[in-house]
């Protein structure tokens, strides 16, 4: 009897533990790993070169889209520098992305709608971390529809109206430390 209630409370455990994960997607259902945000410029974990931020031409890096998934309508995109010091800063934000877009090149005209930044601008606000090296994720996301936003769009309003229509995400991370 007593293993009985032991088992049945490790499974409850395990189920809501589960649960949790797979609303949060720590667990993405049919995650595409070949779904994949590259960059020409930086390597995953790379560091970023200084003509892509404040001390350079403040241009957007050129990024290289492959393998999305086929049920996708559309793309998003956020960059955030996760070492701010007063919080996560979004640098940019951009959405209904051609699924067939498959990469931007460097200080690239977007024609794709793009959102408010952390420091109320719009398009790309290049990296430019006030003292040591900052974290910067790129982070794409294949969506199963189009996006109804509009232009004052923060990353927030964007991450609540893609919820529930994430089909898979991908990061690339650089690091930059201003000079």
């Amino acid at each position: 009897m007593r293993s009985w209630i032991y088992l049945t409370l490790v499974s409850a455990i395990i189920f809501t533990i589960s649960t949790i994960l797979i609303q949060e997607n720590v667990f993405q259902t049919g995650h595409n790993s070949s779904f994949v945000l590259s960059s020409s410029a930086f390597e995953n974990s790379g560091t970023i070169p200084s003509q892509y931020t404040c001390d350079g031409n403040s241009i957007s890096p050129p990024l290289e889209i492959s393998g999305v998934p086929q049920t996708a309508k559309s793309l998003a995109l956020t960059v955030v520098d996760v070492d701010a010091p007063k919080g996560p800063f979004t640098h940019w934000v951009m959405w209904n992305i051609s699924t067939n877009e498959a990469s931007f090149s460097p200080g690239e005209e977007m024609i794709f709608p793009q959102g408010v930044t952390s420091a109320g601008t719009h398009g790309y606000k290049a990296p430019c971390p006030p003292s040591g090296t900052h974290r910067y994720f790129f982070t794409l996301y294949a969506l199963d529809t189009l996006l109804d936003l509009d232009q004052n769009s923060t990353r927030s309003d964007l991450e609540q109206a893609m919820n529930g229509h994430v089909i898979d995400k991908t990061e690339l991370m650089g690091m930059y430390s201003k000079s």
